[in-house]
């Protein structure tokens, strides 16, 4: 059943939840894994659903080389010229076009790794590696598509807080 009560007190979730409940946004959390030169993987959990997740490396926050600072963000539906209908990540500190979209590689391009991203976040039903486009073994998300698929479905083109740990 459905709980028609409006007395917070009564939930059994922690208080600092309650207002984020109360207006029904969603919440997303990103838990990354430790950060590695072939990338920066984690979970992804939204709804009652969870996925893996790959950025690259952390890298100072430098545009295009690292991934995004740990923090809570609002993410909004855009239209991208290169991945069509995606989630923008918002205001994020010294960083533009930060979005949700497919992808496999995300390693540190410097040193020689491939990368599909340049800051963004990308949802995989699995981890593991892959033939990169040297020739070498890379660890990699795997079954991209299908996971961003099933995430942007759970987002039904609504505003939502992802909190990345």
């Amino acid at each position: 059943g459905t709980c028609s009560r409006r007395n917070y007190s009564s939930f059994w979730w922690p208080k600092e939840d309650w207002d984020r409940l109360a207006c029904k946004m969603k919440h997303v959390a990103l838990t990354r894994f430790p950060s590695t030169d072939q990338g920066t993987f984690g979970i992804l959990s939204f709804g009652l659903t969870t996925c893996f997740s790959v950025e690259l490396p952390w890298r100072d926050n430098k545009t295009a080389r690292s991934c995004i600072p740990v923090g809570i963000y609002t993410c909004k539906m855009v239209k991208s010229p290169k991945f069509g209908m995606v989630y923008h990540v918002e205001n994020v500190p010294g960083r533009s076009a930060v979005l949700i979209h497919s992808a496999n590689f995300a390693g540190d391009i410097d040193l020689g790794y491939t990368t599909h991203l340049q800051g963004c976040i990308a949802p995989c039903n699995r981890l593991g590696k892959l033939r990169n486009s040297k020739g070498n073994m890379q660890s990699a998300g795997l079954v991209s598509a299908p996971a961003l698929r099933n995430f942007m479905t759970w987002a039904a083109n609504e505003p939502f807080t992802l909190e990345i740990t």
